[in-house]
């Protein structure tokens, strides 16, 4: 798993940072696709990291050869950072998850504005199942809605937001909204954008620590541009 420490973990985009989580439990000699792994490394004197190593095949190599020739070292003070945000990660998902809950039900309720919701935590959902076995504290802060309106209806209530910031980060403390097919996806054709999910109807949004009932106010505000 290739995680970026700077959302969440940190929880206040100020860092950055990525981590690799390996389980150890892959198998790289199975066929010829690793060979970095499976083969012997003329830089190592001949070595092969998966014969030498075992489950520790793929940390080792990271350390000995993307470290040395990426140089992908984390800063000290991001580092000391992304430590101290861990410390409050627990309280901090649970404020974020609970805000998103109702956010995603008063969005899910706006029918004449709102055209759907896609919250895994919404009563009715196909992924409900899902997150009553793996996320029962809460389904998260990142979710999409969709509108009614198209391309302009989407820019107009991402210019009207107040309180959520309008940026392309997620897992923040400050809740952050984005229109991806005006922004970040905004070079690729229409029938990209739909395929990707980032159609014109579509809003991102990244539930931040605020008050739940000020972000609801903003977003009824930005709903009425």
């Amino acid at each position: 798993v290739v995680y970026s420490t700077t959302k969440f973990l940190s929880g206040h985009g100020n860092a950055m940072g990525g981590a690799v989580v390996d389980s150890g439990k892959f198998d790289w000699a199975q066929n010829d696709k690793f060979p970095s792994l499976s083969k012997p490394e003329p830089a190592y004197h001949g070595l092969t990291f998966q014969e030498t190593f075992g489950d520790l095949a793929f940390t080792t190599f990271s350390h000995a050869v993307s470290l040395r020739d990426l140089g992908p070292t984390m800063a000290p003070m991001n580092a000391f950072l992304t430590i101290t945000g861990i410390e409050t990660l627990s309280l901090r998902m649970e404020r974020h998850s609970q805000n998103a809950q109702k956010v995603a039900e008063y969005l899910a309720s706006r029918e004449d504005e709102v055209e759907w919701v896609s919250y895994a935590g919404l009563a009715g959902s196909k992924y409900e199942p899902l997150v009553q076995r793996y996320m029962p504290k809460g389904a998260g802060s990142v979710f999409t809605f969709g509108l009614k309106g198209g391309f302009q209806k989407g820019v107009k209530v991402v210019e009207a937001c107040e309180i959520f910031s309008h940026l392309a980060n997620i897992g923040d403390t400050r809740s952050l909204i984005l229109h991806p097919a005006s922004t970040t996806h905004r070079q690729l054709t229409p029938e990209q954008r739909e395929n990707a999910g980032a159609g014109d109807n579509v809003i991102r949004l990244s539930i931040g620590l605020e008050t739940a009932e000020d972000l609801i106010k903003d977003l009824e505000h930005a709903l009425a541009a």
